[in-house]
């Protein structure tokens, strides 16, 4: 059976959009849709494989329960054929929806949410689950041009390559166009790749420039072969890279991003360009860490 896309659900009005949005995914994959609501109980302990209800939680199921059925409603309203499942979960949603994305195509979360879910989501369930989630993840946020393109934020590394692969998909699913931004600068010499521009070094510009072209026909020409239908833009610009993508995002109706690209330091699960797009982007982005392909799906 094919791996469901996975939303949490707050009840608030971000985690609604976002089921919406997530049963259009669903939809497009013909594959189920999730909707996970997961509450966590600081003072309690409630052992593994516990009820998730409690005598304490006197109206608490009501409340959950009608959360549910209007998400459910949401969904059955945009994508009427996809069949929809419920889970209801003691425990914190970060861990909850990491551990639903072992066995996820795709999970979907607000960029602001309620509850369990937090004031503060996108500083943490988002960002965490786009560090640490086993399959790609969807942060519902701006405002969408639905007749715009895929927007791939190409950078040519290796861990990359996930994200490209799902960009092409997307844009195939979608029937639109797929917008390949490259964005480049003096800091991008491979030789220089520091926190700072280094000022005293002379650089071939026009050098870097034709290394950088290279760069986004190496990294599309193999997926573009196999996805021939989709029609590719080709953007290589010479700019600051978190506001060229972010005022890109302006017209497209979703971004695809690395978790990492090749510059930055190692040690980081989630670079600076990905975390700037969850906060700043002008429509929905997907962010998809390399390495996860395959692992842990059921």
């Amino acid at each position: 059976m094919a791996n469901p896309v996975v939303v949490g659900v707050d009840g608030s009005p971000s985690s609604l959009h976002a089921v919406e949005v997530a049963a259009h995914e669903a939809d497009l994959r013909s594959v189920d849709l999730r909707l996970v609501h997961a509450f966590g109980w600081p003072s309690m302990h409630v052992p593994p494989g516990g009820p998730p209800w409690n005598p304490a939680a006197a109206g608490m199921r009501e409340l959950v329960d009608g959360t549910l059925v209007e998400a459910e409603q949401r969904a059955r309203r945009v994508s009427p054929h996809v069949e929809t499942t419920r889970e209801v979960t003691v425990g914190e949603p970060l861990m909850v929806l990491e551990i639903e994305s072992r066995t996820a195509s795709l999970v979907v979360v607000g960029s602001r949410g309620l509850g369990a879910f937090g004031s503060i989501l996108l500083g943490s369930t988002a960002v965490h689950l786009a560090a640490h989630g086993r399959c790609p993840v969807l942060v519902v946020r701006g405002r969408p041009d639905p007749s715009g393109p895929v927007l791939l934020a190409v950078d040519g590394s290796p861990a990359g390559e996930e994200a490209v692969e799902f960009a092409f998909a997307e844009a195939s699913l979608r029937g639109v166009d797929l917008v390949a931004l490259h964005v480049w600068n003096t800091w991008s010499e491979r030789a220089y790749e520091g926190p700072g521009d280094p000022l005293n070094v002379v650089v071939d510009v026009e050098r870097l420039r034709e290394e950088e072209q290279r760069v986004l026909d190496d990294t599309l020409s193999p997926w573009q072969e196999r996805h021939p239908r989709v029609t590719v833009r080709r953007r290589l610009v010479r700019s600051r890279v978190r506001p060229a993508l972010i005022e890109a995002s302006r017209e497209t109706q979703l971004v695809v991003a690395g978790a990492r690209g090749r510059g930055g330091f190692t040690g980081l699960m989630l670079g600076s360009v990905s975390q700037a797009l969850l906060h700043h982007a002008h429509c929905p982005v997907v962010v998809v860490r390399g390495g996860t392909r395959g692992a842990d799906r059921a």
